[in-house]
């Protein structure tokens, strides 16, 4: 039985999953890792406690594999973007790895953006703009904040790299992974020599660029023993934790577009060539598969279910009664019509993002009457965040992208109702997929690609993802959102053009 490992480094957990060629999970183990808020806007990881978690995840799954060790052909990684470790020639870190989420380099993002400007960016990298959450600007900050380390730094690394070099010995990346990088070029698939003079590097201090699901070589002896593996297993270089996860769920070739619905809502469209928006509303990446990009952002998602459920639902008074269970809420907007009767939400918890991008944009209830009740508002939550995908999905129109499928994952995926919703409000069919945890099957293809049990990724995805759900538009209910959209567009216009004129009044605390 040959076996192929997937391991997901994600934010504040490590997940690996263990697949037959048939795409069937054999073990899966999960490790919680922590972060630090060491400072206002910083949020670091320490790689070698992550590295610690990795092991245990590995042993974990490797104890369960039939057969032992030597039936595992390959490994690959599913990685979170833009984690930045600074470390030595050795691959040694020399400060805590600045995760993506930290954004204290708001000067230097601004710094940078002023001297190239939006459009050379977003032309030669893909991004719509410079944040703080690049690595581009995280350098710099180092630089500006750190001058010590900055000239001690013999490998800038994501997390990707920094592993694969601590498997094999030696750095290196994929283009999936370093698009957001801001300093490598998706056109020319090489460094950007403009922007490391501007943020002071060498491509010397650059790890080699590889494609996503090349075989870079066998874990070293040590390291195998480490993790219970056998020495000769593939090491491949894998993929942006989202590319992957649109792998595993099947999302290929152009005119597929997955959405990946947790607290966010994460979006991605296959396409066979960079494709820049006129407007610079969604990036363009390199995809996990060699010769392919996707359209890849984030908006609001789940968030805000998990927001109502917990503030609004259940009783006060120390009654000591429990909040209601997801699948709870999901039973009771089952029973309230399509169009929750004119109860309309905006979910802009935290602003709005791809395709009307508005930091200040706020989240609104509408539509309320005396005849309305919790369950009105829990099918207008399902219907809002059908209405953000049904927004990217015409996005992508409006740029000559005809979109014939939704593949769906996250924890929105395991909810009938609500990808019913997504079909008719939408019009196009969504498909749920039976593997649970798509980023480490995908990473596990990029294995198997790389170890040559695939010949291509063509014939991994026919023998390891299967539908396990097909939801159909229906007519009736298309109609009736049609009108729900409207409003939506409509209000989400109105108050995001309020909020920008007065975004005091949006943050107000």
């Amino acid at each position: 039985m040959t076996l192929l490992l997937g391991v997901d480094l994600g934010t504040t957990a490590i997940k690996a999953g263990l697949y037959g060629t048939d795409g069937d999970l054999v073990a899966s183990a999960t490790s919680e890792q922590p972060l630090v808020a060491s400072s206002p806007g910083a949020v670091e990881l320490d790689v070698d406690e992550y590295w610690k978690g990795f092991v245990t995840v590995v042993r974990r799954v490797v104890q369960k594999a039939p057969g032992g060790a030597s039936t595992i052909a390959g490994i690959a990684l599913s990685v979170q973007g833009e984690t930045l470790v600074a470390a030595d020639l050795q691959g040694r870190a020399l400060r805590p790895a600045i995760a993506w989420l930290d954004n204290r380099a708001t000067a230097e993002s601004e710094q940078l953006q002023d001297h190239f400007g939006e459009e050379t960016i977003f032309k030669v990298t893909g991004q719509t703009e410079m944040l703080p959450t690049w690595p581009a600007p995280k350098i710099l900050w180092v630089r500006n904040n750190e001058p010590i380390i900055f000239k001690a730094v013999q490998r800038w690394l994501l997390l990707e790299d920094y592993f694969v070099q601590r498997l094999t010995g030696e750095p290196w990346c994929e283009g999936s992974l370093i698009t957001s990088t801001c300093y490598w070029d998706l056109h020319t698939h090489a460094w950007w020599p403009e922007m490391l003079e501007a943020i002071g590097i060498r491509e010397s201090q650059l790890p080699r660029i590889g494609e996503s699901g090349t075989a870079v070589g066998s874990i070293r002896p040590e390291v195998a023993n480490e993790l219970g593996l056998d020495h000769r297993t593939v090491v491949s270089l894998g993929a942006l934790d989202q590319a992957c996860g649109a792998i595993g769920v099947g999302n290929v070739r152009a005119g597929i577009f997955s959405e990946n619905t947790g607290g966010a809502l994460a979006v991605c469209a296959t396409v066979d060539h960079p494709v820049l928006d006129a407007h610079r509303r969604i990036p363009c990446h390199a995809h996990g598969l060699s010769g392919m990009y996707m359209l890849h952002t984030f908006t609001s998602g789940g968030i805000v279910l998990h927001w109502w459920r917990d503030g609004f639902t259940g009783t006060t008074g120390g009654t000591g009664e429990k909040r209601p269970t997801y699948e709870e809420l999901m039973a009771s907007a089952a029973l309230v019509p399509s169009g929750s009767e004119g109860v309309l939400v905006l979910p802009h918890l935290q602003g709005a993002m791809a395709p009307d991008p508005n930091p200040h944009a706020s989240a609104a209830i509408t539509g309320l009457r005396l005849h309305h009740g919790p369950s009105h508002v829990v099918r207008a939550i399902l219907e809002s965040i059908a209405y953000v995908v049904r927004r990217n999905v015409d996005a992508m129109a409006d740029m000559g992208l005809e979109v014939h499928e939704i593949r769906a994952l996250g924890g929105g995926a395991r909810s009938p109702l609500w990808k019913q919703i997504e079909a008719s409000v939408t019009g196009v069919p969504v498909v749920v997929t039976s593997c649970a945890e798509p980023a480490t099957l995908g990473a596990a293809v990029l294995a198997g690609i790389g170890a040559g049990v695939f010949e291509d990724a063509g014939s991994a995805i026919s023998s390891a993802v299967r539908a396990a759900a097909r939801y159909e538009p229906d007519a009736e209910d298309h109609a009736a959102y049609e009108d729900g959209y409207a409003r939506y567009c409509e209000l989400s216009e109105t108050l995001g053009q309020f909020s920008r004129n007065r975004p005091e009044l949006t943050h107000a605390s």
